[in-house]
């Protein structure tokens, strides 16, 4: 009834009203609830996105189409046939009435010039290429987004743990205050500091369950699962943070190894063939052609000799410099243009590399100190603190303080640990490796 009451007397005040719902456990999930969730390992998050994101199956699409040019590329143009009806009267359409009256059927191939067609198969084959390092780019991607929600969501989980074990503490610190207060062996102040700690717990909590919900919806969303998808992590025993490599070998694992960068490269040989190309444009194509003319017997019933034809056609780059001149400047141009990417995704990619290890180094040294150093004595403090409190030589202010102080450096301890596998997964896809 006392509970009742309360929650009663709150309704006016939303956040009031809420922080009490959390902290009865009205806004925890329901047990059906957490029943029908499955669980998610790290690995198997990545093998779902890898099979289901529309994303990468998209850019995986588009690289099987620009795989198919190449040949159509390299490939003569189609051969033409006419059907041609030469010197036909106008006045009687009769085809026995004049001696040059006949039917032509013809055909012609242009052939370009030698090593055109061979450049141009070369380009579209480096550009296929270049469309192939791309898919396996937005893979690297794909797995480090992944696994950067999935430990996002982990740091949140075990949050959310250390929230509820610290709310759990925190009810027997009131249950004991409030016998020894009703006695008048404590202050109402230590009562008072005791629920409002435990209100601000439940703020805490109502934040990172917010955050939860958010990072489920995103990486719901790279697995292309509805967004209300329930899981929950599956993780064993946690690996162990290890000893990156140098960060000159990093570079040299990216140099050789990162689609990114060899995607570029594919990228500025396909535009060299192409101003090769652009060169060759100076030297004409040939058409032959070949031909059968047909004609009927003469009024008088004479046979007529058919006429057959043989030709050969090229086109005169008369206006070479307007046109084929203008034409390798524009492929030059274009090859200093992927050149210049080239260089400045390399650069990109360096800059990348250094600030990530930079951030893992941090990461893991921090988690290191936390949970070596800091969280041990915090751990003692508390616990002389509280055995204090049991007999009245500690004040509830310190024992608060001391309290906050081990709970933040658990959360810590935890979002460090997240942020070193989380760079761990950035200097994988910087590199170009899936391990390293």
């Amino acid at each position: 009834m006392l509970r009742f009451r309360k929650i009663k007397a709150l309704h006016r005040q939303p956040f009031a009203f809420i922080l009490m719902l959390v902290g009865l456990g009205y806004l925890s999930p329901s047990p059906r609830a957490l029943e029908n969730t499955a669980a998610l390992s790290l690995d198997a998050a990545v093998s779902q996105a890898l099979a289901n994101n529309p994303s990468l199956a998209e850019i995986n699409a588009r690289a099987e189409a620009i795989a198919a040019v190449p040949s159509q590329a390299g490939s003569l143009p189609d051969p033409t046939l006419s059907v041609e009806m030469l010197n036909l009267p106008a006045d009687s359409f009769d085809f026995r009435e004049d001696f040059m009256t006949m039917v032509d059927v013809g055909l012609s191939q242009t052939v370009p010039f030698p090593g055109k067609l061979a450049l141009k198969e070369q380009a579209a084959g480096l550009e296929a290429e270049a469309a192939a390092q791309t898919v396996e780019e937005a893979r690297l991607r794909l797995v480090r987004d992944v696994k950067l929600r999935w430990w996002e969501l982990f740091y949140l989980e075990r949050t959310l743990h250390i929230l509820a074990d610290t709310e759990t503490s925190l009810r027997d610190v009131i249950r004991t205050v409030q016998a020894r207060y009703r006695v008048g062996e404590a202050p109402q102040q230590d009562v008072l500091q005791a629920q409002l700690e435990l209100s601000k717990l439940g703020e805490e909590r109502l934040i990172h369950t917010a955050m939860h919900h958010r990072e489920v919806a995103r990486l719901n969303a790279l697995l292309d699962r509805p967004p209300t998808s329930l899981f929950d992590l599956a993780y064993g025993e946690l690996p162990a943070l290890p000893e990156m490599l140098a960060e000159e070998q990093l570079d040299e694992a990216a140099e050789q190894g990162r689609p990114l960068l060899n995607q570029k490269r594919r990228s500025v040989d396909a535009a060299q063939s192409r101003v090769e190309l652009a060169k060759k444009d100076y030297y004409p194509d040939l058409t032959f052609s070949a031909g059968y003319a047909f004609r009927d017997r003469a009024p008088n019933g004479e046979n007529r000799s058919d006429f057959v034809r043989f030709g050969v056609s090229l086109n005169l780059p008369v206006y070479a410099g307007r046109k084929q001149a203008k034409a390798v400047d524009q492929q030059r141009s274009e090859w200093l243009r992927e050149k210049y990417a080239l260089q400045d995704a390399l650069r990109k990619v360096q800059a990348d590399i250094a600030a990530t290890l930079s951030d893992y180094r941090r990461a893991k040294d921090h988690y290191a100190l936390l949970r070596h150093e800091i969280i041990p004595l915090a751990e003692q403090t508390v616990a002389s603190l509280r055995a204090n409190f049991e007999v009245g030589k500690a004040s509830m202010a310190d024992l608060l303080r001391a309290s906050a102080s081990l709970r933040n450096a658990e959360i810590q301890a935890w979002q460090a640990y997240a942020q070193a596998q989380q760079a761990l997964a950035k200097l994988t896809a910087a590199a170009g490796k899936e391990a390293l």
